[in-house]
């Protein structure tokens, strides 16, 4: 019985942490696409990174530029975050062009890093006759940190920029039309590292939180509609709880199937 009841009580301990687990899961705020629709999205984009248009995650931003010009937008990505980027531009009308053309989608980190796709089409060719070509970037997860060394993504703004690469010359500076929005899903513990940044790549964060802790109006800036995170939590910290208590119950499991039931009765010390 005393090991029925043991067993019983690891189950439902492990069953009430991954109730939590999940419950924490549910709770963590993370862009959806509903949320981000309240309001219209921006209707330009800059030609650089200094100019560079922002754009929150889950919103669409569009702008109508020449062919030729390089588009720049710029959101903010938090820890844990893995964002899918997509791109549509409209062509011009296929009798005004003189031949196929190849258009290109990048992702730039706050250190201007260009990040790569886990998977996507990041490049592709129009040809003359299309009215419009599809582009599109998963990125990897966004840690908490990483080594020097490392090209690994890391919480900030993201530069996403957009240009025709191959044209005939004659079609520079013909009208056409561009699309883009982001989207982000959250990964949870399963990509947290320790350690973490003391401010995300953001341009201008440390000066903003200078006037902050100086009690002044800090500078509207790029960031999450929820802040940042800055790796403070994560579901990781719940499954070790979860992992070290399952174990402590199991040990005490163990040893009631293994301690026998001590002395047999009616035994004479000296029999």
């Amino acid at each position: 019985m005393r090991t029925v009841r043991a067993l019983t009580a690891a189950a439902l301990a492990g069953g009430a942490l991954l109730g939590l687990s999940g419950a924490a899961a549910a709770d963590t705020p993370s862009p959806s696409p509903s949320a981000s629709t309240a309001g219209g999205g921006p209707t330009e984009a800059g030609t650089s990174f200094r100019t560079a248009t922002a754009v929150k995650v889950g919103q669409e931003a569009t702008a109508d530029a020449s062919t030729g010009d390089y588009l720049y937008w710029v959101l903010p990505l938090d820890a844990g975050q893995r964002a899918t980027v997509k791109a549509t531009v409209t062509l011009p009308a296929a009798a005004s062009r003189h031949g196929a053309a190849s258009w290109r989608l990048d992702v730039y980190d706050g250190l201007r890093r260009r990040q790569p796709c886990m998977y996507g089409k990041q490049a592709a060719p129009a040809a003359k006759d299309a009215g419009a070509v599809d582009l599109s970037c998963t990125l990897r997860p966004v840690r908490t940190g990483a080594d020097t060394w490392a090209n690994d993504p890391l919480p900030g703004a993201y530069y996403v920029r957009l240009t025709v690469v191959d044209l005939a010359p004659e079609d520079l500076g013909q009208p056409v039309r561009a699309r883009v929005r982001a989207d982000a899903v959250d990964t949870g513990g399963a990509y947290a590292v320790d350690g973490a940044l003391s401010a995300p790549l953001v341009p201008g964060i440390t000066a903003a939180r200078a006037a902050e802790a100086d009690g002044k109006q800090p500078a509207a800036g790029i960031e999450p509609e929820g802040g940042w995170a800055g790796g403070r939590w994560s579901d990781r910290w719940i499954w070790t709880a979860a992992g070290g208590l399952l174990a402590a119950l199991a040990g005490i499991g163990g040893y009631s199937l293994t301690r026998g039931s001590g002395r047999p009765a009616r035994t004479t010390s000296g029999g």
